[in-house]
């Protein structure tokens, strides 16, 4: 009898013990419910990029991937991807406005006008398996109290296909716009430049390098313009140190009014990558341009070889610089030399720092002379750089320097066009909430020019432009699509 009260006693308080247990555990649940949590497709957390790292450490799962772009590729080096394991979209709007002095458009008519923008932002990722697809859109209208200008809609898109297969890598890439004027330094410190929203879950833009598409950095070309690249970028492992990289792409820049020259080029690309160590790269490659002008019988074939050298630490730094000799050669002979050797070189660097970051790319070579020249020899330089102050304020700035020297002449006395191009930007930024962000900012805008005739009679003007910018900008949260 004492054993079989011991036995019950025994199952009672085993009972009795389950029980409690699987009430505390629902009590917990209800405690951690209490607080929603997101859904089990949501996006996950992203770090923040200018967070404090070791730049010596490795990176986790959590931090920015490694960039993988090739050293002798078509895409400028980046500090790091985001490891996105859902696709998703987000929409947004932004509203901008810039009051503006002198219209280059008009500069013997001085005054003060107005141009306002309104526009929709997207961004769309998609992710598979083996490959993703980047999409990132802005567009809308604008319009303005300078009667050139007037009003009008513009739209920018940047689209990038990945796949990768182990060895192999294909990128599918392509940069549009339609803009009201040049793309050099437009629209300040406001996102009007760039396609989608700019925020840091905005998916990955395609880096077109210096000069793959078309240049627009002379202020005189007048009027709407568009311009696209479109490039298809294969890579493959021989090693797993040394890779191949072949390239191909198609530019164009066409202008709405008369007054300016359009111009395509195709380019092909193969260069030879060598891993010195995991963070340095170096390499050499081949590249062959040709230039057409509509309406124009000159053309140019352009080829470089150049030694190149990257540096690449995730979230702090991405590097590249190249040079070596170029061969340029005209169809039809520009004075006695219808072949020259010119020398080119490009470099990029993207610094991370805790609380900000700079970024600068430098060119020299021949481009096809933004709508003005037929065939440039030119050098650009751009700068840029953000530093948080305090909790919520920003101050941005960027500076552009563009240098353009004619390879063939425009004119019946055969006279030498320089243009010198400049744009000073500063301003700040600050949040209004997690989705919402405000603009304030200055520009200034220089063009001087030497010797310079065209068809519409402006592209030879020098002239100073103020601009004072203030933007809006709201997208949502990330929408998950699967």
């Amino acid at each position: 009898m004492i054993i079989m009260k011991l036995w019950r006693t025994l199952l009672a308080a085993t009972v009795a013990s389950a029980f409690l247990s699987v009430g505390a555990g629902r009590a917990s649940g209800q405690d951690e419910d209490a607080t929603p949590k997101p859904a089990a497709r949501g996006i996950p957390a992203i770090p923040d990029p200018n967070a404090d790292q070791n730049p010596d450490a490795d990176q986790t799962s959590d931090a920015l991937q490694a960039d993988t772009r090739p050293l002798t590729g078509i895409q400028t080096p980046t500090l790091g991807s985001r490891n996105f394991r859902h696709s998703f979209w987000i929409p947004g709007f932004e509203l901008a406005s810039t009051i503006q002095s002198d219209s280059p458009l008009n500069p013997q008519v001085p005054g003060w006008s107005a141009n306002n923008y309104f526009l929709g932002t997207l961004g769309l990722l998609e992710t598979w398996r083996h490959s993703q697809l980047s999409i990132n859109y802005s567009g809308g209208g604008f319009f303005s109290t300078d009667n050139s200008l007037g009003g009008g809609n513009f739209h920018q898109l940047g689209l990038l296909q990945t796949f990768d297969w182990g060895r192999w890598k294909v990128s599918l890439l392509d940069q549009f716009s339609y803009l009201p004027e040049t793309l050099f330094g437009f629209g300040g410190v406001t996102n009007l430049q760039v396609p989608g929203d700019g925020s840091s879950m905005s998916p990955s833009l395609p880096g077109l390098g210096n000069n793959i598409a078309p240049t627009q950095n002379i202020f005189g070309s007048t009027g709407p313009r568009y311009s696209n690249a479109f490039a298809i970028q294969t890579a493959y492992a021989i090693t797993m140190r040394a890779s191949i990289t072949m390239a191909g792409s198609y530019g164009l820049l066409h202008f709405v009014n008369s007054g300016n020259l359009d111009t395509d080029n195709a380019i092909g690309n193969v260069g030879f990558n060598y891993e010195l160590t995991r963070r340095d790269t170096v390499g050499i490659l081949y590249r062959f341009t040709a230039y057409h002008y509509s309406g124009s019988p000159q053309a140019f074939g352009d080829q470089l070889v150049n030694v190149a050298y990257g540096r690449k630490i995730t979230g702090r730094l991405a590097m590249d610089v190249a040079g070596g000799p170029e061969f340029v050669n005209s169809r039809i002979p520009l004075s006695t030399q219808p072949n020259r050797v010119l020398w080119s070189g490009a470099a990029n660097l993207t610094y991370g720092v805790p609380q900000g970051g700079a970024t600068l790319s430098f060119f020299h070579g021949v481009s096809g002379g933004s709508g003005i020249l037929i065939g440039s020899n030119a050098d650009q330089l751009t700068l840029g750089g953000n530093r948080r102050m305090g909790r919520l304020w920003n101050v941005l700035g960027s500076f552009g320097y563009a240098h353009n020297r004619n390879l063939a002449a425009t004119n019946l006395l055969n006279i030498q066009q320089n243009f010198n191009s400049w744009f000073v930007t500063a301003g700040l930024s600050r949040p209004l909430g997690p989705t919402t962000d405000l603009t304030f900012g200055y520009t200034a805008r220089i063009q001087a020019s030497t010797g310079a005739t065209c068809p519409s009679g402006v592209c030879g003007a020098n002239f100073t432009q103020h601009v004072i910018s203030a933007g809006f900008q709201w997208n949502t949260r990330p929408f998950t699509i699967r």
